[in-house]
Order: C-alpha cells, then sequence, then structure tokens
C-alpha cells in the first residue's frame, strides 16, 4: 500500500510524527509532502529535526499569500505530484489551507482521500479552519476522528458511515515527549512563576485595536508572560506599530519554540494563555490550565472542570490565569496515546 502524506504547518508536522513512526513499523510505502504552507525554519525544518519526521519526499515551497492565492497555488502543484505517485490513499491532516487543497486535489484525481482529525467543530464560520475541515469532511472517503463528540458531529452531517474513531495523535507525541523531558529535565525559560502564551489567530491580530487589547492585556498580567511570538503576531504589531517588547510589564517575548522545549516550557509553567486550539489541547494533556482568548473551542472536552476557560472580552484575565489547578481528576477524551496505530489499521 502506498500512502502520500500532505502537510504543511507546524499543528500537522507534529500529527505527522507518530503516524510516520507507524507507518514505518509496516510495510507500508509512505510519501510526505510538504506544502510549504509554513515555510520559517522555526516553525517547519525543526519541527521534522525534533520529532524525527523522515525528510520531505516532496517540497512544494508555495510560501505565504491569501487564502485563495495559498490554497490555489497548492492545487496547481499537487496535480503532478499525485499524478506521478498515484497513492492508494491520500492523508491530509486537521484544517489548514493544505489540507483543504490536498483534499481536493485528490478528489479532482479520483484518489482516496482520508482526513485526519476529523469532525471537530467551532460552529464559527468566520474561521478560515472551519470552512477548511467542513469542506475536506464532506470530500473524503475515510473520517478518521479523534474523539467522541467528533464523531456526533460528523453523525449529525450525514457522514457516519464513513467515520472511525481513533483518537487523537497529538496525544501519542505529546505523551511521549512529556516522558522524555520528565526524564531529563531542562532549566526552566524563566525563572519563578510564568505563562505561556500564544497568539495568531486573525480574530485577535487583523484589528489593530484588537491586537493592541490583547498585548495590553498579557502585559498588564500580574505574574510574567513567556510571549512565543508567531511570525504572523510579530508582522501585525510591526505594521499596526505595536510594541512587544516593553518595559516593566509582564511580557517576555522569545521566539516560537521546537516541540520539547515548548512542551517542557508548558510543564515548568503555571498556566497556558492562547488562541491556538492545538496548544489548548497540549495544556490538558499535560496538565496545566489554559485560558483561551476566543469565543469557543473546537477542543470541548477540556471546557470540563475549567481546565479550559474561554475569555473572549478579556474582562477580570488576570483573575481568570490565576485561577488554581482543578481538583476533579481528568478524564481520558484523547485516547491513550495509541491512535497512530489505529490510523494505520483503518486505512490498510
Amino acid at each position: 500500500m502506498r500512502v502520500l502524506s500532505i502537510v504543511g504547518a507546524r499543528p500537522q508536522f507534529v500529527k505527522l510524527a507518530p503516524v510516520a513512526e507507524a507507518f514505518a513499523a509496516t510495510a507500508t510505502e509512505h510519501v510526505i509532502v510538504h506544502t510549504g504552507q509554513h515555510y520559517d525554519a522555526r516553525l517547519s525544518d525543526v519541527f521534522f529535526a525534533d520529532l524525527r519526521i523522515p525528510a520531505p519526499d516532496v517540497h512544494l515551497g508555495v510560501g505565504s499569500g491569501s487564502h485563495g492565492v495559498q490554497t490555489g497555488t497548492m492545487l496547481a502543484a499537487l496535480d503532478a505530484v499525485l499524478d506521478e505517485h498515484r497513492p492508494d490513499w491520500v492523508l491530509v491532516y486537521g484544517d489548514t489551507n493544505s489540507t483543504l487543497a490536498g483534499a481536493l486535489a485528490a478528489v479532482k484525481l479520483h484518489l482516496p482521500v482520508a482526513h485526519l482529525e476529523a469532525g471537530l467543530r467551532s460552529f464559527n464560520r468566520r474561521m478560515p479552519e472551519e470552512h477548511n475541515r467542513v469542506l475536506t469532511d464532506h470530500a473524503a472517503d475515510l473520517l478518521l476522528a479523534p474523539t467522541s463528540v467528533a464523531m456526533g458531529h460528523l453523525a449529525a452531517e450525514g457522514l457516519g458511515e464513513r467515520s472511525v474513531l481513533v483518537g487523537d495523535v497529538m496525544t501519542d507525541v505529546c505523551f511521549r515527549v512529556r516522558d522524555a523531558v520528565l526524564a531529563a529535565p531542562p532549566g526552566p525559560p524563566l525563572p519563578g512563576d510564568y505563562v505561556v502564551a500564544t497568539i495568531h489567530r486573525a480574530e485577535n491580530t487583523d484589528d489593530p485595536d484588537r491586537l493592541a487589547a490583547v498585548v495590553d492585556a498579557l502585559d498588564g498580567l500580574s505574574t510574567d508572560v513567556l510571549l512565543l511570538a508567531h511570525p504572523r503576531l510579530v508582522a501585525r504589531c510591526h505594521a499596526f506599530g505595536i510594541k512587544l517588547e516593553r518595559e516593566g510589564g509582564s511580557l517576555r517575548v522569545a521566539e516560537p519554540l521546537a516541540y520539547p522545549q515548548m512542551v517542557a516550557a508548558v510543564l515548568g509553567s503555571s498556566g497556558v494563555v492562547t488562541d491556538s486550539g492545538g496548544l489548548q489541547k497540549e495544556a490538558y494533556l499535560l496538565g496545566r490550565t489554559c485560558t483561551t482568548l476566543r469565543t469557543e473551542t473546537e477542543w470541548v472536552e477540556t471546557l470540563a472542570d475549567d481546565w479550559n476557560v474561554l475569555a473572549a472580552d478579556l474582562t477580570g484575565l488576570d483573575a481568570i490565569v490565576r485561577r488554581p489547578v482543578p481538583s476533579a481528576e481528568q478524564g481520558t477524551p484523547y485516547g491513550d496515546g495509541h491512535a497512530a496505530e489505529r490510523v494505520v489499521a483503518a486505512l490498510l
């Protein structure tokens, strides 16, 4: 069997790692195509190295651009790649432009498509990620769902018969890296108490007033904030004249971390503030509270017992961020760390 994986952004590289490892334990030929959606080495190359992912067989080098230009450029480039390899399955991951482009390119060539992380819904149609999820799910032949909630969404949309509950592959890699970090802990990224923050979504960065309010709120917290500054955040702050580097406040700005260092930073923190879907879930898996600067989340399981709290309006943010760790025992809604094996079994 030949499977062609299409990835292009940091969260997809994390998901690819355990899947590639599981394929390597079989006779499957696994072709990896990197679209180049994330082309910054800090968001791309370093993840392949640190997570021991085989080098991509094809690199499209698409780079940045508007949603339409980026997706269209990927579509144009993928036709020849898919026609050359003619895989038994095209496997797409998550909810980026690379996900949608891969699914569309494959179905136009009548190649079977499997969607990993199917069934997630924020029900916010202003999010480009929501369009990508829904369109990919309805185009795909096999839907690999991470949670029972996702399975319910797929069933409600008439897609239950082609859906399989496999668990969350990010749990696989998060637990593996967590255990390695705990076995040989690095020094803390900041002395004393701190929270980890990431901000990159359009609803928090595209409007200058909103972005200024978010940055001011983070800088005004009563604990240090390790802000891992996504290139999109840096570019928007520069364009709007918003300073990230400040004196006397709480912000401590750093570049995005490699995945093991990011896991170590979260483990050393008292909590997380983010608008990232992946980091919400990683905080939950690592036993740290999360404050999400959005009005909704795809990962509704994290909201149980206030492990994750939605705080889009920023009111009382310091008290929310500084809340105690919940005393109730966590469940295991994201699986047992063996999702990648189930993905390979489903494809076989």
